[in-house]
């Protein structure tokens, strides 16, 4: 398997370690999840990165007292239809507040990329060399979104607005915003309203974000 993070093929510097092998001093290591739950005191004084292998059957509630102590969580998807990994990558990054590397393992396909970075994900183990160049594309492939989730891209609730715009939200007759009314990135005011101020020159792409014609 080939890692991808931040858009390049990189060196993984991490060493899996199963259940019944002592794990190697001053070497990056990821470990099962069982072995890291009983042995956690013991992992947690190592001066090496440690990483965990999280199962996507298993509650990430118990993980969550031990990822200030963790350089990286992988998660798994068995097959491409089981989507059990993006609800914990959520958790992990928005609940549990995780900064570390959240990588993405098992049946991880190109046309997900941008799926799974929405979902907090920042490193891919890949089967192909091209999937690098797709993971860069599907970056840069939206600047704003509708939405917040796990990643930091802005959403549009929380994006610039344009005079015309504020106006429709707003009330404010001079376009300013200073009447704003959104509350947690969500924007009030109707639809009917935003579809005026957008113009018949704007359609929506539902699936990832605003693009104009």
């Amino acid at each position: 398997m080939r890692l991808v993070r931040n858009g390049e093929i990189v060196e993984d510097r991490y060493l899996r370690v199963e259940d019944d092998v002592p794990v190697p001093d001053g070497v990056a290591a990821i470990v099962p999840a069982a072995r890291f739950l009983a042995d956690h005191a013991e992992l947690a004084a190592r001066t090496a990165p440690t990483g965990v292998a999280w199962p996507n059957n298993r509650d990430v509630a118990e993980l969550a007292p031990h990822l200030d102590r963790l350089a990286l969580v992988a998660l798994a998807f068995p097959a491409f239809k089981d989507g059990r990994a993006y609800s914990q990558a959520r958790l992990i990054r928005e609940r549990y507040g995780f900064r570390g590397e959240l990588r993405a393992t098992g049946d991880v396909l190109r046309d997900q990329f941008l799926f799974l970075i929405r979902a907090g994900f920042d490193a891919f183990e890949v089967k192909k060399d091209a999937d690098a160049a797709a993971f860069a594309a599907s970056i840069a492939r939206y600047s704003v979104f509708y939405q917040p989730a796990g990643d930091a891209r802005p959403s549009a609730g929380l994006a610039p607005r344009s005079k015309p715009l504020n106006r429709a939200l707003n009330g404010s007759p001079d376009g300013s915003a200073t009447c704003d009314r959104r509350r947690h990135g969500m924007w009030f005011g109707s639809l009917s309203q935003l579809s005026n101020a957008l113009s018949s020159k704007a359609s929506f792409d539902m699936a990832a974000g605003l693009r104009t014609r």
